[in-house]
């Protein structure tokens, strides 16, 4: 997925159509179906909600590791995700395969004090591919399909503009 001007590439995720766009002066590049928060759309630190507004990819995390790897704190655990693990920690909240960190831009909205998005751990990251999409069930994050966050992820960089839409 080759973009010709990294400055004008955007992502556009709309919580109604639980769908990613990654988008260049327009047109869309490529969808993908995501799953954001069970609990809806909101700002505030403990929500568990996602949150809305303009934020840029401030790191990313992961790259070079196999699709389902498993990680906690934002490092690789060494696990990959496989069914008989999921059984064995039915509790966890899977991150897998990649992170893609969001900041905030606005302050008072989604940056800073009790809803700064960055300092609620926010990211676009990988789900197992038994988890639903197209529907909201996340804590917040926007999960995707392990194959669909590796493209997203060599395709983007650092700064990306995200834009998290009704």
């Amino acid at each position: 997925m080759a973009h010709t001007g990294s400055s004008a590439v955007t992502i556009e995720i709309s919580l109604r159509r639980q769908r990613l766009s990654l988008r260049e002066a327009g047109r869309d590049l490529a969808t993908y179906p995501v799953s954001t928060s069970r609990y809806g759309p909101g700002e505030q630190s403990g929500s568990l909600c996602t949150p809305r507004g303009r934020h840029v990819i401030r790191a990313k995390i992961g790259a070079g590791l196999p699709a389902g790897a498993v990680l906690e704190g934002r490092r690789p655990t060494g696990e990959i995700c496989s069914p008989a693990l999921i059984a064995a920690h039915p509790e966890r909240d899977w991150i897998l395969t990649r992170i893609l960190w969001l900041s905030g831009c606005e302050p008072g909205r989604n940056r800073l004090g009790s809803v700064d998005t960055m300092r609620r751990y926010i990211y676009i990251h990988g789900t197992p591919d038994s988890e639903v999409m197209g529907v909201p069930f996340s804590h917040g994050c926007i999960r995707m399909r392990n194959a669909d966050v590796m493209e997203l992820f060599s395709t983007v960089k650092t700064g990306t503009p995200v834009d998290i839409v009704p």
